[in-house]
């Protein structure tokens, strides 16, 4: 385990959180000590609940280490069932409480409940929140969709004039999960295909119990579901169809494999008027933001959906391709042979953010991490996946999936880059002489001065906006400092090098993210080796002695 101040998943118990806050009538009573209580800021604060989420805390003390803990987990488990009347009850210990080996599995069990206990046993140290999650989810699937008898789910399934399939893995904080449900019903409304039961995200104990009915699964988000989806295919020979639709090629893929399983024409179902996305892409504007370099992180499923769209919808160049999912680390092993770019798999964010100083990129797609990382290198962001903050749970309609989602995600993705266009430009006529390298982007300074012009000289009658330009420049000329005065202000204190015009141009070339960095590193290496001027060689041999 490291200690660290950001992470990309929590423990396994969080995961297992996420279920029973995802589910109706499924309660989890939690072995945890005081202080491990923290997690419920994340449902009712980041994603907004109105309620808390179905989890009773044993919250005991360091005295009560002296005493019996186990005593104090039973009592917890007999007034979380007669407060909340569950039809499921999960049990389980935190990282923390894992250390004092109390077996909650067993304790529960001894207790004889009227009500299913499902015993979690999520190794803490070894394990993390999605992968508890998906044992979780797991968990209940076998417990309750194996009451169902197989030869009786197989009948069911026989005269239907309509397939049926269940929808696998949106969960509570998961990335736009919500809405995805929308949009993927209304898809396969579309088609022609009911839907038997949503799970987890909406679903109850006695939901799960149908799930063997379905002639098919759909496994949105395989980091929560896959095991439990494998498991229905074994049991049930349930047919899978593993495709997100995130994209606009995803989406028709996706389609076309339900069509296929449902006996249908997916020409007939095959919508592109409502997307937005393919008319840009064959758009004169689009050239603009071709070869863009993309930098892309977040969970298996995003990342890899993501890479797809840029390099291949987008005309992005993907320039780093990575994920913290380490258990799906081979799908984006398989993405990154396919864009001939080098994986990068790690739970660390400031690896991360070294390569994404590596890479250089125009537009980074990640996490909140990500954004972080992002804002403080002023390159343009936008969130694909978990882990999320607030912002990323809107009140407004924003899926990711399906064709609404295709045109969520050019509006998230092209807008950043669009609106940096006037950066852009100034970088494109950096050396015309009306540009400069400390040029404002914003069209209305014009205006600002002419404002500032009649806050400063008040015997100016009329409005600023209708000064003439020789009224303007006078008052400038009276009222602000000579460039002279300027520049004098803003030159370095004495000792400091001076930069030859040769140097300075050649600084500009490197990125601006990094160039303040570069700057910095050259003026200290002159000044140490007591140089006062820069030069073109002073910029290369700086490099040269912070790259050893």
């Amino acid at each position: 385990m490291q200690l660290t101040v950001w992470t990309y998943e929590g423990p396994p118990h969080v995961g297992a959180m996420r279920i029973a806050a995802s589910m109706r009538n499924v309660h989890y009573v939690l072995h945890a000590p005081q202080g491990d209580t923290y997690a419920d800021l994340l449902f009712t604060m980041i994603e907004r609940r109105d309620s808390r989420p179905p989890v009773t805390y044993t919250t005991f003390q360091a005295r009560d280490l002296g005493k019996d803990t186990a005593e104090i987990f039973k009592t917890a488990c007999q007034d979380a069932v007669t407060r909340f009347k569950p039809d499921a009850l999960l049990v389980g210990a935190s990282c923390t409480a894992e250390l004092i080996q109390d077996d909650p599995g067993g304790l529960a069990k001894a207790l004889k409940l009227d009500v299913p206990v499902i015993a979690l046993e999520l190794p803490s140290y070894q394990r993390k929140e999605n992968w508890g999650a998906s044992e979780t989810f797991y968990r209940l699937v076998r417990t309750f969709a194996g009451q169902l008898p197989v030869a009786e789910a197989l009948a069911l399934r026989q005269g239907r004039s309509r397939k049926l399939c269940n929808i696998l893995g949106p969960t509570s904080l998961g990335f736009r999960n919500r809405d995805d449900i929308v949009e993927v019903r209304r898809l396969l409304e579309n088609i022609g295909v009911d839907v038997g039961v949503v799970a987890p995200l909406g679903a109850s104990p006695e939901d799960l119990t149908r799930l063997g009915e379905a002639d098919f699964s759909i496994v949105l988000y395989p980091e929560i579901a896959q095991t439990a989806a494998d498991w229905l295919k074994r049991t049930f020979r349930q047919p899978l169809v593993t495709i997100p639709p995130i994209g606009v090629g995803a989406t028709t893929d996706f389609i076309e494999a339900v069509a296929a399983l449902a006996d249908i024409d997916r020409a007939a179902v095959l919508d592109d008027a409502a997307l937005r996305m393919p008319w840009y892409s064959r758009s004169i504007d689009s050239n603009y933001l071709t070869g863009k370099r993309v930098f892309i992180f977040g969970d298996a499923t995003h990342a890899v959906a993501a890479a797809r769209i840029a390099a291949h919808e987008l005309g992005f160049k993907v320039c780093g391709l990575g994920t913290y999912a380490r258990e799906f680390a081979r799908d984006v092993r398989a993405m990154a042979r396919e864009l001939d770019i080098e994986p990068l798999i790690t739970d660390d964010h400031l690896d991360v953010e070294d390569a994404i100083i590596a890479a250089q990129p125009e537009l980074v797609l990640g996490t909140q991490m990500e954004r972080h990382i992002a804002k403080r290198l002023r390159v343009p962001c936008a969130v694909i996946s978990a882990p999320v903050h607030v912002q990323d749970f809107p009140a407004r309609y924003s899926p990711q999936m399906g064709s609404e989602g295709a045109n969520v995600i050019f509006d998230s993705w092209v807008h950043p880059l669009m609106m940096g266009l006037e950066e852009h430009l100034l970088g494109m006529f950096r050396e015309d002489f009306e540009f400069h390298d400390g040029a404002e982007a914003s069209h209305l300074t014009a205006l600002q001065a002419k404002a500032s012009v009649r806050e400063r000289d008040p015997s100016l009658n009329g409005s600023a906006r209708d000064l003439p330009d020789e009224t303007l420049r006078a008052s400038q000329t009276r009222h602000e400092p000579s460039r002279l005065q300027t520049v004098a202000a803003s030159a370095p204190a004495t000792g400091m090098p001076e930069w030859a015009a040769e140097a300075e141009k050649e600084l500009r070339k490197i990125p601006f993210f990094v160039r303040g960095k570069a700057r910095r590193n050259t003026e200290r290496f002159a000044t140490e080796q007591g140089l006062s001027t820069i030069t073109l060689e002073t910029l290369y041999d700086a490099k040269a002695h912070y790259s050893r």
